[in-house]
């Protein structure tokens, strides 16, 4: 494996591998998607994970990385991410966001969805929109010989335009045989930090974290749980995604 001022280069080889771990993820995100209702307790959609994983033979990456207890990420509503899946129960008008990644054939897919629960306000169609929709504005921007702040302006500026805020402490990450490898992927452009090249080869997972109102965040007693200062609302979208000469392409698709 190649490197690039720090950033790990993978050839086809190891981006097929990569793909390989990042459809598995998407089909446990469609799993957990299609589990979504009123009624269901968090700690449901850890077992539906854990299940998948056995399926398809892979290692949850989450589970035991840095001491995290889940396979899986599951945040409700003022939750930004980390939180835990228990014994709360979703109610009509929630939000829930699930991050999901797992290890197959010695690589790493991530990615991270977030879902109405039965029927929520216009506002909260929005929030969840424009949060998507800004994944794949950065996403855009992942181009041969671009700058990495290119994607962080995309997202910052399609977010922002929109009334929304982006999380400042916690950011996207270059991903491949570890969960998390260099560069941050930040979804703004920070003040008078160094940026770099994209090159071919490059694998990132892009991931805006919004908030409906202040972008300020606290962590729980649980030292994991992050949840947005104001109590406000936040989305979570992501994909792993590599760079190529003729452009991004996604690899934590079904696909």
């Amino acid at each position: 494996m190649k490197k690039y001022r720090g950033v790990f280069i993978k050839n086809d080889a190891e981006i097929k591998a990569m793909q390989g771990a990042g459809r598995i993820v998407a089909i446990i995100l469609d799993a957990l998607r299609d589990a979504v209702r009123p009624g269901v307790k968090t700690i449901e959609f850890e077992r539906i994970a854990c299940e998948l994983c056995d399926k398809y033979k892979v290692k949850p990456a989450f589970k035991g990385y840095l001491g995290y207890p889940f396979a899986l990420c599951c945040s409700v509503n003022e939750e930004v991410v980390h939180g835990f899946p228990g014994e709360r129960v979703l109610v009509d008008g929630d939000i829930v966001s699930f991050d999901m990644g797992v290890v197959w054939d010695g690589f790493f897919g991530d990615s991270a969805i977030t879902v109405p629960v039965g029927k929520v306000s216009d506002a909260v169609t929005n929030l969840l929109k424009v949060t998507e929709e800004s994944l794949y504005q950065g996403i855009e921007q992942a181009k041969a010989e671009g700058n990495l702040y290119d994607i962080s302006l995309a997202v910052q500026k399609y977010v922002e335009s929109h009334g929304y805020s982006v999380v400042r402490r916690f950011v996207g990450h270059g991903i491949g045989r570890r969960l998390h490898e260099k560069p941050e992927v930040p979804n703004f452009v920070p003040q008078g930090a160094h940026s770099v090249t994209l090159k071919p080869g490059m694998t990132l997972a892009i991931e805006p974290m919004v908030c409906m109102g202040a972008p300020e965040v606290d962590i729980l007693a649980d030292k994991w749980t992050a949840v947005t200062r104001d109590r406000s609302l936040s989305a979570h979208f992501e994909h792993s995604v590599v760079v190529t000469p003729h452009g991004p392409k996604i690899l934590s698709l079904r696909s």
